[in-house]
Parts: structure tokens; sequence; C-alpha cells
């Protein structure tokens, strides 16, 4: 997720910092250290925090609530296209929702991270995600180091304007954030696009990332191209998160829209309305090098 200005978005080798979690799931080719399929009633409290927010970063658009409405788990014939269950992240219209801290929005969503439950370094981390069209949506599969952003680095695994024909990657960190040099977009091959089953995943060494979708390498940053910009902000623990976002910076500088909400179109308005404004995740998952 880009740019907050305060904090709330070949072989490899891996060390964990993994406290208070069993980790489950089958070791198959890598070992799986951690993994959640979303296969229980409700979301997984020893492995996920969720986020509350009365204020935002990047002029989004949404509060971030804990609520069934914006988070919830699908199983069986409901979850058509995920291995077991799935994770449902929804954004709700909630006209005039008013924050503990006295903030107003229009729109309420989710927001879920590891942190102080499952940190790491190095490794790959993956997660098979379904993604809404609609310009303004802005949902992320990122990891953040626990300190002061952007000295603690950001990577973002998977970015999402609601523009269907792609995704972004990109690295935050000290002199390489807000509008990073350091970010690529994923275009999806003829036939699919965002709103198909897609794997977004990024293989991090000490010395580079290899971001990638459905297997294929998209973008490859080497420390030495880090360090054109900045110090590298890679070799510290980081913790998972994954979000729907509404409107902002980053699909307002996208798709331009300033009304009704600040990069979000009347069209999405009515997406959100209708209940179409849905992330689905069918797993997440850390991995040790091969």
């Amino acid at each position: 997720m880009r740019r907050p200005t305060r904090w709330i978005k070949p072989v490899l080798v891996l060390a964990l910092v993994i406290s208070g979690v069993a980790c489950s799931g089958p070791a198959a080719e890598s070992e799986v250290v951690f993994f959640d399929d979303f296969t229980g009633p409700d979301l997984d409290r020893s492995k996920w925090n969720v986020r509350i927010t009365g204020w935002t970063v990047n002029n989004e658009q949404q509060a971030y609530v804990d609520s069934s409405a914006t988070l919830y788990i699908l199983q069986d014939s409901e979850s058509a296209g995920a291995s077991n269950g799935m994770l449902v992240i929804q954004a709700r219209y909630s006209p005039g929702f008013v924050t503990p801290e006295g903030n107003t929005f229009d729109f309420i969503s989710g927001r879920i991270y590891t942190r102080g439950k499952v940190e790491f370094t190095y490794g790959t981390a993956a997660a098979r995600m379904k993604l809404p069209p609609g310009p303004g949506y802005w949902p992320a599969f990122w990891a953040l180091g626990a300190g002061k952003w952007p000295d603690t680095g950001e990577i973002d695994i998977m970015e999402y304007v609601g523009e269907t024909t792609w995704s972004s990657v990109a690295l935050h960190g000290p002199n390489y954030f807000g509008d990073t040099p350091l970010v690529k977009r994923a275009n999806y091959p003829d036939g699919t696009d965002a709103t198909d089953w897609h794997v977004y995943s990024v293989d991090w060494s000490p010395d580079s990332f290899l971001f990638k979708v459905d297997d294929a390498v998209i973008y490859r940053v080497t420390r030495p191209m880090v360090e054109q910009y900045g110090s590298w902000a890679f070799d510290n623990a980081k913790f998972l998160i994954l979000n729907l976002a509404l409107g902002g910076n980053y699909p307002f500088g996208v798709n331009g829209v300033k009304s009704p909400y600040y990069g979000i179109p009347e069209s999405t308005v009515q997406s959100i309305k209708a209940n179409h404004g849905k992330v689905l995740v069918d797993w997440v998952k850390v991995t040790k090098g091969q």
C-alpha cells in the first residue's frame, strides 16, 4: 500500500521471527512456515489482527472496522474457485459512519495484519486472490517493517486500483517512498484479468526481490538498484497485510476522478451499494527457500 505520512499500505534463505502462533499447512516443495486457507468459521485471531482506524492516509475514503460485515469467511459451495474456505474483505456503503474519534466516512472496509504474530525476514510470501472490477477499489497484499515508516521498508506484493488489465508491485524505503521509482505494472495475459483467481508472490533474499504473478516473474529488484536511491531497508522482519481501501491518491492518480468521492466514480459507488466490492482470498502462505 502506498505512501502513508504516518504508520497506520535460485535459492532463498529464510529467517523467521514467529511468536504466539502455531503454523499449519502441509510442506510441499518448500517448507511452509505460515499458512492460512480460511477453513474455520471465522477469521483466525491467533494469526491475524484486525485494524480499526478513525482516520486515513493517502486521502482514502473508508474507515476500517472490525465487523462481520467487512471481514468474513465463506465455506464449501459458497467459496467457488477456492480450495477450501475463503476470506472475503468487503467494502460497504455506510453514509455518515462516525468513528470513535468523531470522524465521518461514507464507506467502511476491512484490513488485517500479522504484526506481533507472524513476522519474517526473507523467503516467499504468496496469496491467491480475486479482485473486484471498478475504478477506485484499492486492495493490496503487502508487508511492512515494525518500526518507523519508511525507514523499516515496505514491500507491495500486489496493489490494484480497479483497472482490470493490470496490478502493480513496489518497494518503499528511505528516499524512495511516495511516488517511488521502484514500481512496476504487471499486465495480465490475454484472456484473463484481475477478476480471475491469481497467485501474487514475492521471493525475498538478502540481495534481491522477484515479484511474480502466477509464478511468472514481472519485476526483479536488486540491492544495487535500491541503493541508487537510499539505504536497503529489507534485512529486518516484516509482517503481512491484506486490505481493501477505497479511493485516495493512487486511484486518483490513475482515474482522475474527484466526484462523488476522491478517486471513486459513481459507477463504483453503485458497485459497492450492490455488494460487489469484494476481495476474495483463497490462502496466504510464507515458505522457506528450496
